[in-house]
């Protein structure tokens, strides 16, 4: 899998909704994509109902065509009233394509990689000094 990076054509950040995830969920269930949750029933456990971020981070190519694109995932948990989760899932070209970014601007596109490369990498509150 190839790194896709801010300036890449195929670079988006979208919000969807949680339907949309459980359909992202059911057609990685159905193409036995390893990178998805192990169920329909473990997402709704993990991921609250309400809206969800994803970031392209990954183009897996065969053939000279793009197979799959695996996102992060970006959402609020259901184990805190406050806490988040980040975790990746393959979304197939079609489906990824589809979805409406958020990331037009050049700018805007620049400070949502910056906060997904914070949160993947740990984001803690801190007390300042």
């Amino acid at each position: 899998m190839a790194l896709i990076h801010s300036t890449d054509p195929d670079f988006r950040v979208c919000q969807i909704s949680f339907e949309t995830l459980l359909a992202i969920q059911r057609e990685a269930e159905e193409r036995s994509w390893a990178t998805r949750w192990s169920s329909a029933e473990a997402l709704r456990n993990q991921v609250k109902e309400g809206p969800v971020v994803l970031q392209a981070l990954m183009r897996e190519e065969r053939g000279g065509a793009v197979r799959a694109y695996r996102c992060l995932v970006l959402f609020s948990s259901t184990e805190g009233k406050e806490a988040g989760g980040i975790t990746t899932i393959d979304l197939d070209p079609t489906r990824f394509t589809s979805l409406e970014r958020l990331d037009r601007d050049p700018d805007v596109r620049t400070a949502l990689a910056r906060m997904f490369s914070l949160a993947t990498n740990g984001i803690s509150m801190l007390s300042k000094q």
